[in-house]
């Protein structure tokens, strides 16, 4: 079953549930990939609807920090709710073991050894975690690894 299909569906079981936060939040994220496949002027293969997807849980966590800086309690339970909805369409997360794996896989591949090849590791490494790892624990781990 495509994304499409799967919000489709659950939008339509969240209208029948009444629950409006969860159908509010279908309703952004099947915007978003339309307007994805829009500007891009055609269907989205899996690999750009995960880009979408990982676009707007980022969004979120952001919003989330700020709110919570901001110290409106409001609104992070507000935006808390809308990041376990999104993050449902999201494929299985990797664990910080098997991130490390394959920052170690990946080190040795490139042949990098200091901090300077940073941004090499990091491009060939992204591809390989695209969706299933926050970007920032993926960066901690590659300079833990070449310091």
């Amino acid at each position: 079953m495509s994304l499409l299909e799967r919000l489709n569906q659950d939008m339509k079981q969240a209208m029948k549930n009444k629950e409006k936060d969860k159908l509010s939040v279908i309703r952004m994220v099947k915007a978003s990939l339309q307007n994805e496949a829009i500007k891009l002027g055609h269907e989205l293969s899996e690999d750009e609807e995960l880009t979408v997807l990982s676009r707007e849980v980022k969004q979120r966590k952001d919003s989330l920090h700020e709110f919570d800086k901001a110290g409106r309690e409001d609104l992070v339970e507000k935006i808390r709710t809308e990041l376990q909805y999104v993050e449902e369409y999201m494929p299985k997360q990797l664990s910080e073991e098997e991130i490390s794996k394959i920052v170690q896989e990946t080190v040795a591949e490139v042949g990098a050894t200091s901090k300077a090849e940073m941004g090499k590791v990091m491009a060939a490494i992204m591809p390989k975690v695209k969706g299933k790892a926050d970007g920032s624990l993926v960066n901690k781990l590659v300079q833990q690894h070449l310091s």
